[in-house]
This record gives C-alpha cells, sequence and structure tokens, in this order.
C-alpha cells in the first residue's frame, strides 16, 4: 500500500506527485520583488504571483538565517527545533559557539521523514553553515540523497553529500562567499538536479549578500532578482510545485551620514550596572560577519545574580532605538523559543536600528555601504509565494508563517495528474 502522507513533528506533509520544491531567498524583504516586478525584470514571477498563490508570511524571531531556516525545514518554531540563532553562548562551560553543529538540532526534518520513507531529497545551500543542520540524518552512500553548498561545492563527496565534485557536476567554478553569484550556483543546481536526478523534495537556500548592500528597486538588486527569475521560469517549466520566502526580511541601519546607528548593549548595561554584570551574546554572530559587522536588531544578556531585572528591563524599554526589552520568560513564549537557550533578557531594536556588545569589539572595515541588517520584528514579513493556487483558502500574515512553506507546497504538488 502506498503512502499518502507523512507525519513531522506533529505535522501532516502529503507526498508528492511532482518535485516539491522550497526556495528560501535570504533576506528577502516583500519590497525586492515588487520592485522588481515594477521594474520589469520579474516577468516569470509576475505571472506566478497572477495565476499562483500570493501572500505575505512572517519568519520566526530572531529573524536570523539559522532559525528560520530550520524552521523551514522542520515546520516549527525554534521552541521545537532548539536553534535559535546562528551563535549561542552555553553559561555551563562560558563558551559562546556556533549553531551550526547537528548536536543542536532538538527535532526530525521533514527532509530527514521523506528521505527515510524512500523519496529522493536533494538540498543545495549556498553557505556551508547550514549544510549540517539541514542534511542532518539523510543517508548519502548510494547518492540518492543530496546535500551540499556552493561554498565548499569542489569539495563535495559522494560519501558525505551524495555528490563528487559538485562544482565540477555543474560546470561553474566555487563562487566568492561574498557574492551574488554564490546563490546564482544554488539556483543553477537547482535546475540540472531537477533536471538529471529527479528529487521528490528540494530545498534551495541562498545567502543575502546583494540585499544587506542594496535596497529594493536599486540596480544590483532588480540585477540579482532578474538572474533568479530566469531560473524560477527554468524550474517552472520543468512542472514543479514551487514555493518562495525568506527566512528574513532587510532593513537599512544607518544614520543620514552613512554611519551605522548601532546602540552598544554591552557597553550600556557596563555603564548602568557593576562591570560583569551582564554578558550580551548576538546571535546574528556568524563566519561571515564581513557585510554586517556582527550588528543585528536582536540581542539576548545573562544577568549575574543580584541584578534587578524588572529595573533593567524598564531602564531598557524606555531608551531610544529600543522598540522592546523582554524577560526571558516573556520572550520565549511571544517568540515560540527554548528557554534553555536564551539569557535573562531579550532585547529587540527599532526599524533603523541595530544591538553591538561594545563598540571595541566590532570589526566594521567591512561595511563599504551603509549599514543594511537585520534580526528584529521590523524584518519579520516575507513572501510566501507558489506556482500553484490552491482550493483551499490560505491565511495571511501573521497567521501564515515561513515554516509553512513544506505543508503547502507537498500539497500542491500531490494534485498534480
Amino acid at each position: 500500500m502506498t503512502q499518502t502522507n507523512h507525519t513531522v513533528n506533529n505535522r501532516v506533509y502529503e507526498t508528492p506527485k511532482t518535485c516539491a520544491i522550497a526556495i528560501c531567498i535570504d533576506g528577502c524583504e516583500v519590497d525586492y520583488f515588487d520592485e522588481a516586478i515594477k521594474a520589469g525584470v520579474m516577468p516569470n514571477l509576475k505571472r506566478i504571483k497572477e495565476t499562483g498563490t500570493d501572500r505575505v508570511s512572517h519568519c520566526v524571531i530572531p529573524s536570523f538565517t539559522n532559525p528560520n531556516n530550520l524552521s523551514i525545514a522542520t515546520g516549527q518554531p525554534p521552541s521545537v527545533h532548539g536553534i535559535c540563532g546562528n551563535f549561542v553562548y552555553d553559561p555551563d562551560t562560558g563558551e559562546e559557539v556556533m549553531m551550526n553543529d547537528a548536536k543542536f538540532l532538538r527535532a526530525p526534518t521533514i527532509f530527514q521523514t521523506f528521505a527515510d520513507a524512500g523519496k529522493r531529497v536533494m538540498i543545495v545551500t549556498a553557505k556551508d553553515k547550514l549544510r549540517a543542520l539541514l542534511g542532518h540524518g539523510l543517508s548519502f552512500k548510494d547518492g540518492k540523497n543530496m546535500c551540499f553548498s556552493a561554498e565548499k561545492s569542489a569539495t563535495s563527496t559522494l560519501a558525505e553529500h551524495g555528490m563528487e565534485n559538485a562544482s565540477k557536476w555543474l560546470g561553474m567554478p566555487v563562487p566568492d562567499v561574498y557574492s551574488a553569484e554564490l546563490s546564482e550556483f544554488v539556483f543553477a543546481a537547482g535546475v540540472k538536479l531537477l533536471k538529471e536526478e529527479k528529487p521528490d523534495i528540494l530545498y534551495l537556500t541562498t545567502t543575502d549578500y546583494v540585499q544587506h548592500k542594496h535596497a529594493p528597486g536599486a540596480p544590483k538588486a532588480n540585477e540579482f532578482y532578474a538572474m533568479f527569475d530566469r531560473y524560477l521560469g527554468q524550474l517552472d517549466e520543468l512542472g514543479a510545485a514551487i514555493i518562495m520566502t525568506g527566512d528574513h526580511g532587510m532593513n537599512a541601519k544607518h544614520l543620514a551620514d552613512g554611519s551605522p546607528n548601532v546602540i552598544y548593549l554591552q557597553d550600556l548595561l557596563d555603564g548602568w550596572l557593576n562591570e560583569g554584570d551582564a554578558r550580551v551574546i548576538l546571535p546574528i554572530t556568524d563566519p561571515y560577519v564581513v557585510h554586517h559587522g556582527a550588528l543585528g536588531s536582536y540581542a539576548t544578556a545573562y544577568l549575574q545574580d543580584g541584578v534587578d531585572r524588572e529595573v533593567l528591563l524598564d531602564k531598557l524599554n524606555a531608551k531610544d532605538g529600543i522598540m522592546t526589552a523582554l524577560s526571558r520568560e516573556a520572550a520565549c513564549e511571544k517568540f515560540e523559543l527554548p528557554p534553555d537557550r536564551v539569557g535573562d533578557i531579550v532585547v529587540v531594536s527599532d526599524i533603523h536600528v541595530v544591538l553591538g556588545t561594545s563598540e571595541h569589539r566590532h570589526d566594521l572595515s567591512g561595511l563599504t555601504e551603509p549599514l543594511r541588517s537585520h534580526g528584529g520584528i521590523s524584518e519579520q514579513r516575507v513572501p510566501f509565494i507558489m506556482n500553484r493556487a490552491l482550493d483551499e483558502t490560505l491565511p495571511d500574515a501573521p497567521t501564515l508563517r515561513n515554516f509553512d512553506a513544506y505543508y503547502y507546497v507537498t500539497k500542491a504538488a500531490a494534485l498534480e495528474s
């Protein structure tokens, strides 16, 4: 008897009859699509929006890459899968570590569940930091499943990634990690995999290098989205059911003179408290900080015993540039976060403000354009566009979440004759 559905983390996903593709465009504020369509450079997306499903969804907070990609991969918020930042502090060891190891993952992925059921699953990431998390639990020994990154494509192997030298296979050189070409590699690989390997489930996730540097409608932004539209047209022509969303939006975070608009939270707390009474953690931190300087709109802080948390929260909430400061308990309830991986307080800055630790700890030499970044509530709106129209009525944001992507795209793919 053919299995018709799969239960993953208490959600039921239908078995696709054609390839179900989710594309996560890193940093894709809704206006990027709108401005590119207005400029006439995304004819395929324009057609899809008119004939398919066009919604806005909310990403998870913090609006960073790792939490949102893993939410899409598991169909659940960080309170379930455990990945609540790119970077985490372990108070027991005093270490600050990257959350790119599968040991931090607390829930199975949709990919693993479908692969265990015998379906072909393929994942292409821009940066390698996501690969181990997204590919966790997949077997690559027979080449049936694949999970490789553009960044490390020349060193991919059949045993570890399901693909030997993906760069050579695709016929494209390994792109610079700080380039639009890193994302183009992902799209090109997706088209070739769909043509040649016939996956049942395909996930393509890009980098936000362009979005960190260029606002919606800017020439370089429109150039990037025109490139994406060409690959989107090819994927659509091949008959796949496709959903497009983002892991987070993006906003300008600079002053009129172009300098970053920063609240250095560690310096601020050190001035209000005794030095050492608070330890600020910036979950945006990862190995790729050139384009954002580790400055985002979300931070958490661990407090020493004796600090009056309520008094501190009152002071933070009264400060210009801070949208909200919450206790751990309130933040975890509001943002669906795992309490054991969040500090005593959570701070979210305003739309055009970022949070730092101490000023001397941030190397901003790589910021060659006025800062654009993310992490807060202001970057929560992302597209949710599918090249199929479902009979059922889809909600809109805030009910609709980016991590509903596979729930709906597998429904659409299951309707194919």
